[in-house]
């Protein structure tokens, strides 16, 4: 049983992941700035923000896993890449893992590349929030060693807008975004927690980036 705290554990990443490890039995705490409109049972929920320093330091006491499941283009006025060292030095103080739920827009297309961010398709509305996330990725993989930590990239296709079908199945790939045999490529949120919570419990991928797709 992990001791494991959310940041954002109300939204629809983070929700998903707390009743999927709590129903695993797993103790989940969430923090958000505010309270939920349904709250699951068996989450601790209190509310604090990711840009204060006290409570990240107080969220990481305990803690097992520091799971960050918010959106990175703005976390209370700053990027979230604003937001990464201080919740590196509270991991690493604490020795938590820590962990995100990042974009799909720094997923590779193919082995060596391009992103996916990077090609002509993408969206330029999306663009900001991708690459802010892809700031992200770049800080962790150049943390200190004692720094234990994952970041899973969910496929193109994922979202509250687009929930998807509950599989019960997933599969990853490396820094590569996970597609169909029709080049599409999607994941549900039910799924994404699946995969996030075996990875807090096998620690397959360690100091890794990984994607995931149905």
């Amino acid at each position: 049983m992990a001791q494991i705290v959310i940041f954002g554990g109300t939204g629809y990443s983070g929700g998903n992941i707390a009743r999927e490890a709590v129903g695993r039995g797993h103790n989940v705490t969430s923090y958000t700035r505010n309270a939920p409109a349904e709250p699951i049972d068996g989450v601790d929920y209190r509310l604090g923000s990711m840009a204060d320093p006290d409570v990240v330091k107080a969220a990481a006491q305990g803690a097992d896993q520091l799971v960050v499941a918010l959106k990175a283009e703005d976390v209370d006025g700053a990027p979230m890449a604003a937001r990464v060292p201080t919740l590196i030095e509270a991991a690493r103080t604490h020795d938590a893992r820590l962990s995100f739920v990042g974009g799909a827009g720094s997923s590779l297309v193919a082995e060596g590349g391009p992103r996916l961010v990077d090609g002509p398709d993408f969206h330029e509305d999306w663009k900001p929030e991708a690459l802010a996330h892809a700031d992200v990725l770049e800080l962790m993989q150049q943390a200190p060693e004692d720094l234990d930590w994952f970041y899973v990239s969910p496929a193109a296709l994922y979202g509250s807008f687009a929930p998807g079908e509950t599989t019960g199945s997933y599969r990853t790939g490396g820094d590569v975004l996970v597609t169909k045999e029709d080049g599409s490529s999607e994941i549900s949120g039910t799924d994404l927690a699946r995969a996030y919570v075996d990875e807090i419990e096998s620690r397959a991928h360690p100091r890794q980036r990984f994607t995931v797709g149905h």
